[in-house]
């Protein structure tokens, strides 16, 4: 199943996450090499947000994920949201659905 998780930031989120990118990025990096997290990423003008896709069998997985991320322990993301999402189109889909023939 894939999970998309959203997090909210702080306002000034480009200056306050430098203390703590490092440890974030080995975070992520982490949660990639076990195959939970797909893609990460801020997302740009403004940067205000951001999106991670995980693969994995349970939303459990990408909320531990955030309650053990640097930037939500030292109030970087002051929100984020796990949503399950039904992926319908691509090799990588776990629901393909093709138009009838």
């Amino acid at each position: 199943m894939h999970y998309l998780m959203f997090y909210d930031f702080v306002p000034d989120y480009l200056e306050r996450r430098t203390p703590f990118r490092t440890e974030h990025l080995q975070h992520a990096w982490q949660a990639q090499a076990r195959g939970e997290l797909v893609l990460a990423g801020p997302l740009a003008d403004p940067a205000d947000r951001a999106v991670l896709l995980f693969q994995c069998d349970s939303p459990d997985i990408p909320a531990q994920f955030a309650e053990a991320d640097p930037y939500v322990k030292h109030g970087i993301v002051t929100r984020y949201q796990v949503r399950p999402w039904t992926t319908v189109i691509g090799k990588e889909a776990f629901s393909p659905v093709r138009p009838d023939a």
